[in-house]
């Protein structure tokens, strides 16, 4: 069975050597889809599933709750050393590679702790339903309504909101079940988060009205990926699922995942500024991702394009200022 989280006081050399960050930033903390993937063949981009923190504002914002939470829980304990911590945690969607880490989040064994967790329905019985699930025997020994921090679960009923002074768009994703991206808007510029998208031309996971033809069919995916290019157009930061090439898009497409090229292509029409491929294949090794990425930033070239292109890594922090 798994033990509870401890929570450890002590503090690291390298921790406190280590140099600030940017007032305003967002930092990759897990960027794995589907399965957590240790080993050596991935240390340089990481094997932890989807968690990025952004800091700004004053406000801490969580993207997912991936098993890249666990480190980022422990790192905040280690630096807020005792004193309160509120935090908002926004799901993209409830499939396990986007919530199993919340178990192991120390914040949530510190009773000053203020967190705020905001998602989507995605399940038939409400998404305070499914997050106490995974921490129900004989999942987890301590249940969620049992850990002593202050936790708020918010179904959002809304497509805009507020965390602060930061205003929050979110946009259905294509994805099996219902999933959304968001897009939160700084004063250091817009940041963009799809983990977990399929163009809908490629397939569309939505349902179909009875008796429509292919052409109809058609047109209603190039009409949702026009209205998810709208929704993305001219952000500064677009973190969006790469999880294929080409050749592995064709064997896997309805998978709910997008191919790089499709997701270049998209970036440079909605003219993002800066794109980072997320969702990391868990077959794909660091010396495969980095062929991606050589493969894309050769494409944007072909094309002319100003697009920075890189893969989202692991420990990685971007700063996030206005040009």
């Amino acid at each position: 069975m798994a033990a509870a989280p401890t929570v450890s006081k002590r503090k690291s050399k390298q921790a406190k050597t280590a140099p600030r960050p940017p007032a305003n930033h967002l930092k990759f903390w897990g960027v794995r889809g589907s399965i957590p993937t240790p080993g050596p063949t991935t240390v340089r981009y990481g094997g932890n599933t989807s968690c990025v923190e952004v800091r700004a504002d004053g406000e801490i914002i969580i993207l997912d709750g991936g098993t890249g939470l666990r480190p980022l829980g422990r790192h905040l304990v280690q630096e807020f050393n005792g004193n309160p911590l509120k935090l908002t945690l926004l799901l993209t969607h409830t499939h396990w590679d986007h919530i199993q880490g919340l178990p192991f989040f120390l914040p949530f064994y510190e009773p000053q702790n203020h967190l705020r967790i905001l998602g989507y329905e995605g399940a038939r019985r409400g998404l305070e339903h499914v997050l106490n699930s995974q921490m129900e025997s004989p999942f987890f020994p301590i249940e969620l309504p049992q850990v002593p921090a202050n936790i708020e679960i918010e179904e959002l009923k809304e497509m805009q909101f507020e965390v602060g002074k930061i205003h929050v768009e979110a946009c259905l994703a294509n994805h099996p079940g219902v999933c959304v991206g968001y897009r939160l808007f700084t004063s250091g510029g817009s940041v963009a988060f799809f983990p977990d998208n399929e163009p809908h031309y490629g397939h569309s996971h939505g349902r179909p009205e009875p008796g429509a033809g292919e052409n109809t069919l058609l047109e209603l995916a190039r009409n949702e990926d026009k209205r998810m290019m709208e929704f993305a157009r001219g952000c500064d930061v677009l973190i969006m699922d790469a999880q294929y090439e080409r050749g592995e898009y064709e064997a896997r497409r309805g998978w709910g995942h997008a191919c790089m090229d499709d997701v270049i292509n998209f970036a440079l029409e909605a003219k993002v500024k800066r794109l980072f491929l997320f969702h990391h294949d868990p077959e794909h090794d660091d010396a495969r991702i980095e062929k991606m990425v050589a493969q894309g930033r050769k494409l944007i070239a072909g094309k002319k394009g100003k697009l920075r292109l890189e893969a989202a890594r692991e420990g990685a922090t971007v700063p996030l200022t206005v040009a």
